[in-house]
């Protein structure tokens, strides 16, 4: 517990400094700033759709599969921590949460799409698109798959190995 004075100076020390420097810091950087420019492309996502699509050749294939096992250990790795706080919270009800935590990368994967689609690609007319879409949609379901599935066994080893290690009397 603190006293009310503290607080009270604290209080006021932020006000009187801290507020009015992010105020102006805030507004000297919005007026210094200029565009932003990247050097390069940041998105992994973005050479895949376009080497499954046909616009260029991807050849980095083994930094591919290093993200991927990275992918993998950090989906498992979320997925533990996660169903932690759910038990830490007395909520046992971790299965389908286990699964949900990395399987909706799915989405983001298939959303991804939609703007690839619209934004980057130049396709067009009802057969394209729609083979577009339904590739895109199965690839989406099968990452969610694929990563909830390796979520819930990454939980379900460390419930394992938690329940284990407690002493019954």
């Amino acid at each position: 517990a603190l006293p009310a004075t503290t607080v009270l100076l604290l209080l006021g020390a932020w006000v009187l400094v801290g507020f009015p420097l992010t105020v102006i810091g805030g507004i000297v950087g919005k007026n210094r700033a200029g565009s932003f420019q990247a050097p390069c492309r940041t998105l992994e996502l973005y050479y895949i759709f376009a080497t499954v699509w046909g616009r260029e050749h991807y050849t980095l294939y083994g930094i591919l599969l290093c993200v991927f096992a990275i992918l993998l250990s950090v989906g498992a790795c979320i997925s533990v921590a996660l169903t932690y706080f759910l038990l830490s919270g007395e909520d046992y009800r971790w299965w389908w949460r286990s699964v949900l935590s990395t399987g909706s990368t799915g989405l983001f994967i298939f959303v991804y799409s939609v703007f690839y689609y619209r934004n980057r690609s130049s396709m067009s007319g009802l057969v394209q698109s729609s083979e577009f879409f339904g590739y895109s949609l199965l690839t989406a379901l099968v990452f969610s798959l694929m990563l909830g599935s390796v979520s819930f066994w990454a939980s379900l080893a460390f419930i394992r190995y938690i329940y284990r290690s407690l002493k019954m009397d």
